[in-house]
């Protein structure tokens, strides 16, 4: 069973992403502080991140950098969820090494086929 990491600091987003994964079939552990977010990714070893740019201690872009940058983590994918639209910002978070990037209102659905999209991906990857 694939586990996901979960870190945003809305409740609501939280919930609703966590049944949608489950339901899927998928483990989900959530984090809602972003400043322990790498700590928490070295300890439950996801299969993949969804994480949430605008953070209020950590950008969820900063946390992208640090998860990038350990080689313990760096070959984590991570989805980017964010009300950030300006492409500039998308390019940027693409930049960072982000594997897929989501706006803010978006679809459970959509995300969910994303989410095992990645997986396949880096499933099939050695």
């Amino acid at each position: 069973m694939s586990k996901i990491l979960l870190i945003d600091d809305e409740p609501f987003i939280l919930m609703m992403i966590e049944d949608k994964l489950k339901r899927a079939g998928l483990a989900v552990v959530t984090q809602r502080e972003s400043v322990t977010a790498v700590e928490r990714a070295r300890r439950e070893r996801p299969d993949l991140i969804i994480l949430d740019w605008m953070m209020p201690e950590v950008s969820g872009l900063e946390v992208c950098k640090a998860l990038k940058s350990d080689p313990e983590l760096s070959h984590i994918p991570i989805i980017m969820l964010t009300a950030k639209s300006q492409e500039d910002e998308e390019k940027l978070g693409i930049s960072c090494g982000v594997e897929r990037y989501m706006i803010k209102p978006f679809s459970p659905k959509i995300l969910l086929e994303y989410v095992l999209e990645v997986l396949e991906k880096y499933k099939r990857k050695p």
